[in-house]
């Protein structure tokens, strides 16, 4: 007799919620679609200041932020230390379609740093995100400081 073994999809979302920030409209619907298809809990901005917004307002856990380095007003690496003081344990992934060079004065390179270079697949975007929650040391902040 066969047992059926159970194994978690490593790229399955348990619920999670991420806050989804990229200033390209088309990007931004596509990159929402792949996540929400997996089961994950969208919150998206096409801009900081509703990023911003979102992130003070949202009454659960925001597990992740997902956000495009370089945009107009403020860029992912400062929005991302914003949102952090807001949400500490917040874990971040920047992306980017231009080079190293060009983000390098951006403030999101270093140790510790999760990048994911545009353009990617769904399956390597959600790849990624299922490591970094499923490496997530500690719970995220429900509440705002």
């Amino acid at each position: 007799m066969e047992h059926a073994t159970l194994e978690r999809n490593p790229i399955t979302a348990s619920a999670e919620t991420i806050l989804l920030v990229e200033d390209d409209d088309p990007v931004r619907r596509m990159v929402r679609q792949v996540l929400s298809s997996r089961g994950y809990i969208v919150l998206d901005a096409g801009d900081v200041h509703t990023a911003t917004e979102l992130c003070a307002g949202h009454p659960g856990p925001i597990h992740l932020l997902l956000t495009d380095v370089i945009m107009p007003h403020q860029n992912g690496g400062e929005l991302a230390a914003r949102l952090k003081t807001m949400r500490p344990g917040l874990r971040v992934l920047f992306m980017s379609g231009y080079t190293d060079e060009t983000i390098r004065g951006h403030r999101i390179q270093g140790p510790g740093i999760d990048f994911v270079q545009k353009p990617f697949s769904p399956e390597s975007l959600a790849c990624e995100i299922r490591r970094l929650l499923d490496d997530r040391a500690d719970p995220p902040s429900t509440s705002l400081r």
